[in-house]
């Protein structure tokens, strides 16, 4: 669970991120089951085939190719590094996962990075077209993969429209289109949104569903619709280092997220919970930097509220601004407790009661 108030030696409450509480139980019991079995190796066990079957399913694509890795950045750099060829390069928003929180991964396989500003974090064919414009012959890389994410980095979701006219652009100029879903499942269970599973296969070339930030102990399931980027993947996997032994760990655990709609559930929650705090922040007077209706909420708050909170709850810092005001970042998990909600709400009205006496005085 979350930690409650810090009175004594309790620990803080907190929402940094979605990833500190290990395993959702039935996943945790999945594995229990796995463990004492005899399974084949390597992704090839009788879980991971079932697995990958149920999310076929779901994405309405019997023909996609389902993977299942460890990790997020491990996920992107080796789908790049299988997409493209030594000389392209893959475009994405300034704000981006592989530009900023992933140590240059997709630049050590080879392959350049190309941001383009973006206020919310999203990419539109306006915004990727003079990355194009200024690409355009042999001395510099060619831009060959458009890269998304699905929430962003700045909790904004896509609309089907926004993906479609991506795809619709991408199409028109031989162009991937590869869908980073760290956080799938609260875009999709977020208030507003309007994709599914079947419509991002339908728009994307590839894409992947993440597992970690939504109550498995690890994992992410790589989904490749194109044809034309499935053949070899499993060796490009193994040259990697993303071949598990024992790939029945992460085979067993999307199992138990794909088989009774639990994956949508525990982000559904995780959903309610964040926007519980961000409506209580609101209702007390202060901004939020994007409309980001998933896990994720992002209050922009005066820099000594902003100090006075940190002594009871633990948060990222997200952004200094020049006018003495904080942009933090709220998460909350498939294991957030009301509880702990409770509680973050009621110190927060307690803070700024606080700091309006004290301007009074």
């Amino acid at each position: 669970m979350k930690g409650m108030h810090e009175h004594g030696n309790l620990p803080k409450i907190s929402f940094r991120n979605d990833y500190s509480e290990g395993a959702h139980p039935r996943l945790l019991q999945a594995l229990a089951r796995a463990s004492v079995e005899q399974n084949a190796g390597y992704g090839l066990d009788q879980h991971s085939v079932r697995a990958a079957s149920l999310i076929r399913a779901a994405v309405q694509c019997q023909a996609a190719d389902v993977h299942f890795l460890a990790g997020g950045t491990q996920t992107n750099l080796t789908a790049m590094a299988a997409f493209l060829r030594p000389h392209e390069a893959a475009i994405t928003a300034a704000s981006g996962h592989i530009a900023n929180h992933e140590t240059g991964a997709i630049e050590a396989t080879g392959h350049k990075v190309l941001g383009a500003p973006s206020p919310d974090g999203k990419l539109t064919p306006a915004l990727i077209q003079p990355v194009l414009d200024q690409h355009a012959d042999e001395h510099m890389v060619r831009p060959q993969l458009v890269y998304v994410s699905d929430s962003t980095e700045l909790g904004t979701i896509y609309t089907h429209a926004e993906l479609a006219a991506l795809r619709e652009f991408c199409s028109a100029r031989g162009l991937y289109l590869y869908l980073d879903g760290a956080r799938l499942g609260s875009a999709l269970a977020a208030e507003g949104n309007d994709l599914s599973l079947a419509g991002i296969a339908a728009l994307t070339d590839a894409f992947y569903i993440g597992g970690t930030k939504n109550g498995a102990l690890l994992g992410e399931a790589l989904v490749i619709v194109n044809p034309a980027l499935q053949g070899d993947f499993r060796y490009l996997i193994k040259q990697r280092g993303a071949m598990l032994a024992k790939g029945s760990v992460l085979g067993a655990q999307f199992e138990a997220l794909f088989e009774d709609g639990l994956f949508f559930e525990l982000a559904a929650h995780a959903n309610r919970m964040a926007q519980r705090l961000g409506a209580a922040i609101v209702q007390a007077g202060f901004a939020l930097a994007s409309d980001a209706p998933g896990n994720q909420v992002f209050p922009v708050l005066p820099d000594t509220l902003v100090a006075e909170l940190r002594k009871r709850c633990e948060f990222e810092v997200w952004q200094r601004l020049p006018d003495a005001t904080t942009v933090i970042r709220l998460v909350a998990s498939w294991a957030t407790r009301e509880q702990a909600v409770d509680t973050f709400i009621e110190e927060f009205a307690e803070l700024t009661a606080q700091a309006a006496t004290a301007r009074r005085d």
